[in-house]
């Protein structure tokens, strides 16, 4: 059942009606109703956490604060403070009710990526077709790709010709043309035209599956700031329950207390060392951070990746979608002198309208921007699959399409060679010919963002490196790099690729955050010390990035680096704070001069400084 997801949560939040109400008797004077409330709200609230702290000790023969804060509310409440107990069992239950329902989510997200595999395929055999599924190919079986068909496997094409889209492995921004001999991958989109391809891979050893063992296999490992923390539990729990023991017996024999007082003291010295304002420290500056974040468009998963956004030493960025807007616009437009400027519109207007090509959409969308009364004449036009169009307007013939198909070295004449300045510039050239002569051109690009200049600048004057690695070509990357700038760029990167630069980034720089959108970029962004995502990308890229920058906006990058410093000093201070009043609480304890009340006054009140030296965070990005 659905509901089944969230009973840590359900269970948290009856904990804390419990409590509420057992206080409210309890300060009535309804102690003997008010104590079942407690013990039910203990039993609620704590069995989960009970329950994972006793089986992560059985298994890695280790200590933790789970069973130190089972400890000590159960301490609290043999001596009578039974709020303060029930208090620590709420706060770790609730804590461990969001942490198990953001797992639960990212492992759906990821199964999901699977779906985008066809299950099936249409096998050639013996000359006849077969449905089979996916997992019955074998190497050098053939198959039939009918248009807009996802590829069920690797393969090289044997026959045909195709566009075909290959955002989701490679990043690319455009459809590229394929044809015999070529390579497709699986999880890709066929466009235009049926295609023969060899099986050159198992539906398992597929590229596609390559990414989502990247994926799984970078989120298992655990940062080194997790494994301090982990190692710094285990330690603080067994130096505690250690010193408590010592509590219990020592002090009877060698200072001479009595058995009640020694017990009493060992007792407060549970409450008081219980890392209660520790879990404070850190928490509610979390919460505060994120939440500011969340007003400011940015989504954090968690203060661990808050802590290590402040220590980047480089951001790598993904192109496509990242830093443009991944979709082709028209950039330039030059028009013979040959033809009246009216006419070419139209004609062009006319025939790319016909089309569901990228860039004719893209042609279109601009001339009716640009004159958005001129309406498109219906005419019949031959569509020629990774070349162009060609069609009849009032008895002339033409020709819509790549240099290939209108005659390259006309094209290459054209208007004294402007399409070679054209495609230094990382611009994708379409010509347009009348009744065999080439009349003009339309130029689109994979247009850069507004704010990703900004962005890359603001990065670079406070010492972070800058990086680009993209799937398009490296005249396209080299184009872009150079329009914005950034430090170092890499093309024609698959995903495996992005992920082997972002671990050499890591050996010789340090920490590394990685910025992308798309299934293809989802191993880059769980290998990089801090992954994140635009909020515009794919489910799998937002599930596997740390953070999301919500609106699309890079500009906000520069604004999470100065809350991810700014949490990380109070954090700290918050830390030293409660360390050493914990410190101060197990001396005076010693020394007798402090009683429970005063122990509880003591620790309750440094977990609400700490608490509010947190929420300070709420307050806007400087």
């Amino acid at each position: 059942m659905k509901w089944m997801e969230h009973i840590e949560l359900i269970n948290a939040i009856i904990s804390g009606i419990l409590i509420g109400f057992g206080w409210l008797l309890d300060s009535k004077g309804n102690e003997s109703v008010a104590i079942p409330l407690f013990l039910l709200a203990f039993v609620i609230g704590g069995y989960a956490k009970a329950k994972e702290g006793i089986e992560e000790t059985i298994a890695e023969k280790n200590l933790n604060v789970e069973l130190l804060m089972i400890f000590a509310a159960v301490g609290s409440a043999i001596i009578g403070y039974w709020t303060e107990g029930a208090i620590l069992i709420f706060i770790f239950a609730l804590s461990g009710a969001l942490e198990t329902y953001t797992m639960n989510k990212s492992h759906r997200e990821i199964s999901a990526l699977m779906s985008l595999q066809p299950e099936e395929a249409l096998l050639i055999k013996n000359g006849t077709e077969k449905r089979v599924h996916v997992t019955f190919l074998t190497v050098g079986d053939t198959i039939l790709v009918k248009p807009g068909e996802r590829i069920p496997t690797d393969g090289i094409i044997l026959t045909g010709k195709t566009n075909i889209d290959q955002s989701a492995i490679t990043g690319e921004s455009m459809p590229v043309e394929r044809e015999k001999n070529d390579e497709v991958f699986a999880g890709t989109v066929n466009g235009n035209g049926s295609i023969i391809v060899s099986v050159t891979k198992k539906s398992t050893e597929t590229m596609f599956h390559k990414i989502l063992d990247l994926v799984q296999s970078a989120q298992s490992e655990k940062s080194p700031s997790q494994q301090f923390i982990e190692k710094f539990e285990g330690t603080y729990v067994k130096a505690v329950l250690a010193l408590v023991a010592v509590m219990m017996v020592l002090p009877h024999f060698m200072l001479g207390w009595s058995w009640n007082e020694t017990i009493y003291r060992a007792l407060v010295l549970m409450v008081v060392a219980s890392p209660c304002a520790l879990v404070a420290s850190i928490m509610p500056a979390t919460l505060a951070a994120i939440s500011n974040g969340a007003r400011n468009g940015l989504l954090f998963k968690g203060g661990i990746h808050l802590e290590q956004l402040s220590k980047t030493n480089v951001v790598v960025f993904d192109k496509t979608g990242t830093l443009t807007r991944g979709e082709p616009a028209v950039t330039d437009i030059i028009i013979s002198n040959s033809i009246d400027t009216a006419t070419f519109y139209e004609a062009v207007l006319s025939i790319e309208n016909q089309s569901n090509h990228p860039l004719a959409k893209a042609i279109v969308a601009k001339i009716q921007e640009e004159f958005p009364k001129k309406l498109a004449n219906m005419t019949s036009v031959d569509e020629k699959s990774g070349f162009g169009v060609r069609a009849m307007l009032d008895h002339c013939e033409w020709k819509i399409g790549k240099a290939d198909f209108v005659g390259r070295q006309e094209a290459l004449n054209f208007e004294n060679g402007v399409s070679e300045k054209l495609a230094g510039e990382g611009k994708t050239i379409v010509y347009v010919v009348r009744e065999d002569q080439i009349v003009g051109l339309l130029a689109l690009k994979d247009v850069v963002r507004k704010e990703a200049k900004a962005a890359i600048k603001t990065l670079k004057e406070n010492g972070i490196k800058t990086v680009m690695l993209t799937g398009d070509s490296k005249s396209t990357a080299e184009a872009i790099a150079k329009e914005l700038q950034v430090d170092l760029f890499l093309g024609e990167c698959l995903p495996e690729d992005k992920v082997n630069e972002i671990k050499g980034l890591k050996e010789k720089y340090g920490t590394v955050t990685m910025i992308g959108d798309g299934i293809n970029d989802a191993p880059a962004l769980a290998t990089s010390d801090v992954g994140i995502a635009m909020g515009e990308g794919t489910d799998v890229a937002l599930e596997t990035a740390d953070i999301i920058l919500m609106k699309n906006e890079l500009s906000k990058l520069t604004k999470a680096v100065k809350l991810s410093k700014k949490m990380n000093r109070i954090v700290k201070q918050n830390i030293i704070f409660s360390m050493s009043v914990i410190a101060l609480l197990i001396c005076s304890n010693f020394f007798q001069v402090l009683d429970l009340p005063l122990g509880v006054i003591g620790h309750e009140g440094s977990t609400i400084l700490v608490i509010l030296n947190g929420l300070r965070l709420l307050r806007g990005i400087e």
